[in-house]
């Protein structure tokens, strides 16, 4: 890689890990070493892609693609190796209601992760339905059937407890 491509990639990587931290946090359902896993993975294939990437339209919208690809592919490769646990670890909540916060994640993490996928994309990073269509390779029609169904699952995994979560 030419050092002016190496300039703009490490640039790049420095503005844009913390959004990627952040989106992948929200998708591996709080879990600070597979999202910092993730992000590595992402970033990793952007460096070895940069140049198209960098003559992307949007590479930022690119970065997270790939680290929703990512994500869901390491879902599918998930080996036995690992061992869920039922105690989310500790860690310092700089803004917001803890409580909601932890009952959010909780509730994404029940999820499936196509579920989560949609969810993190459409309304945590906002993008459009057509943004998301091709961010998980599917049609526009399959993102809101996925939006609607995924939204009624975690309503029903959060139950009436929101509300209540929401006022405290």
């Amino acid at each position: 890689m030419r050092a002016d491509d190496e300039r703009d990639y490490l640039e790049f990587a420095t503005a844009r890990a913390g959004a990627l931290y952040r989106s992948a946090s929200l998708l591996s359902s709080g879990d600070p070493h597979l999202a910092e896993d993730l992000v590595q993975e992402t970033l990793g294939r952007m460096y070895v892609h940069w140049r198209r990437v960098a003559a992307a339209d949007n590479p930022a919208a690119y970065a997270h693609t790939v680290l929703v690809r990512v994500f869901l592919s390491h879902r599918r490769k998930r080996s036995t190796a690992e061992h869920p646990t039922g105690q989310l670890p500790e860690g310092v909540a700089t803004e917001g209601d803890a409580t909601l916060r932890l009952a959010l994640l909780d509730a994404l993490a029940r999820l499936r992760p196509r579920d989560r996928a949609v969810l993190v994309l459409r309304y945590w990073e906002d993008r459009s339905i057509e943004e998301t269509a091709h961010a998980l390779r599917i049609s526009a029609g399959a993102v809101r059937t996925q939006s609607s169904r995924a939204l009624g699952r975690l309503r029903a995994v959060l139950g009436d407890s929101l509300p209540d979560l929401a006022r405290s």
